[in-house]
């Protein structure tokens, strides 16, 4: 027995010894404010951004509304009829932490529900959805010739980073897009993992500036990767002389008719919480899709690019051979990721395309059945191909 609580004793002091440890480093080498978040707030939730400062973006005084034409039964009985949601789909999406669902179709809202005390006014999170509006706010910089190409050089707009690793200089924004810059990403572990960082560090335009480094060439690897938003959110940033919420509201949010004020997450210096963060309504977040739908017209006035649309949405052919894991193909056989956005091909038909975010943020949308859905959970509930799964077979079959 004492050498069985012996045992027990030093187990414990080794393990406390560890954790104090691991705790000095990180308060050693890392700002106590990002050190504190991370032990404080843990892993990402979706009431995070209640906790972090934000820039509003107002609400358009020209709100816009999609009609309501419900078909409930029609759209239930087809998602019931899915073997991931064992034939009832509003228990599903209780039990899967759903906090909003909607499928629009024709500019008709066909179905809207809220569920585990949501309402059509509570407040929803991107989550990295928000990496699909700053990508598409480089287009628009582009066509507005703040931004020259999506082959240019990062360094013409970060020129810093050239002048600490030379290297640099070969990433374009179009590598940045695409997710294969070849810049470092690693997960974990604890506050070292380039999650956390990107996520609760305090001063993200430094982090991206100066603790960034490479070790891959650029084009060559997709690798998911939250420092490009954050890069693209700095060019955003000089390029357009604004706030990149700022803009986004000037540019996408207000001509859309969003009928709520949304907000944009901001590190403790003020800079967007690019990889995340963008907070509104769900109803607002499908005007998103919409927007994409049309190939970046809203009723007459051309937003996007189309051609902007076109290039973001569908495959790149010479992404080839060893681009993609052999664990993106597994799990997304028909999947692909382009310019921040991410999409399923069809044979035949026009490619659905998806903005996607963690725990389960969907602007799902669908130009071959004319139709978008939406949804916003509190968790993923099931595995994210799961969801796209079943969206996807949603369309394919669903005769409305």
């Amino acid at each position: 027995m004492y050498i069985i609580r012996k045992s027990i004793t030093w187990l414990l002091v080794t393990v406390l010894g560890l954790v104090a440890l691991a705790l000095l480093y990180a308060f050693l080498f890392y700002p106590a404010e990002y050190v504190l978040r991370v032990l404080r707030w843990g892993d990402a939730d979706v009431y995070d951004y209640q906790k972090f400062p934000a820039r509003t973006m107002s609400a358009s005084t020209e709100p816009f509304h999609f009609v309501v034409n419900l078909q409930e039964t029609a759209v239930l009985n087809q998602f019931n009829q899915s073997p991931i949601t064992n034939g009832d789909f509003e228990q599903f999406l209780t039990d899967t932490g759903t906090q909003a669902f909607l499928v629009i179709q024709n500019d008709a809202i066909l179905y809207e529900n809220y569920f585990n005390g949501a309402s059509h006014n509570t407040t929803v999170t991107s989550f990295s959805m928000a990496k699909s509006f700053a990508s598409t706010l480089i287009g628009i910089a582009i066509s507005e010739g703040h931004i020259h190409s999506v082959n240019d050089p990062i360094t013409d707009y970060l020129p810093e980073l050239a002048q600490r690793v030379p290297s640099f200089a070969h990433i374009t924004i179009r590598d940045l897009l695409m997710m294969s810059s070849g810049i470092h990403y690693a997960e974990f572990p604890f506050v070292n993992g380039d999650d956390a960082k990107t996520y609760y560090y305090p001063d993200l335009r430094d982090l991206a500036l100066n603790q960034t480094k490479i070790d891959g060439d650029p084009g060559q690897t997709f690798l998911y990767n939250n420092y490009h938003p954050l890069l693209l959110g700095l060019i955003l940033e000089r390029a357009t002389s604004m706030p990149v919420a700022d803009y986004l509201a000037q540019k996408i949010w207000q001509p859309i008719g969003m009928e709520a004020d949304g907000t944009w997450s901001l590190d403790a210096r003020g800079f967007e919480k690019m990889e995340s963060g963008i907070n509104g309504r769900a109803i607002d977040f499908a005007k998103f899709g919409r927007l994409f739908l049309n190939q970046g017209n809203w009723d007459g006035n051309q937003i996007v690019p189309a051609i902007w649309v076109d290039e973001a949405t569908n495959p790149d052919p010479s992404r080839s051979g060893n681009y993609y894991s052999d664990q993106f193909r597994a799990t997304i056989p028909n999947g692909y990721y382009k310019y921040m956005w991410w999409g399923l091909e069809r044979e035949g038909a026009a490619n659905d395309f998806a903005a996607l975010g963690n725990h389960g943020q969907f602007i799902y949308v669908s130009p071959y059945k004319n139709l978008i859905i939406v949804r916003h959970g509190e968790k993923y509930g099931a595995d994210y191909a799961e969801w796209l799964q079943l969206f996807y077979d949603f369309v394919t079959d669903f005769e409305g």
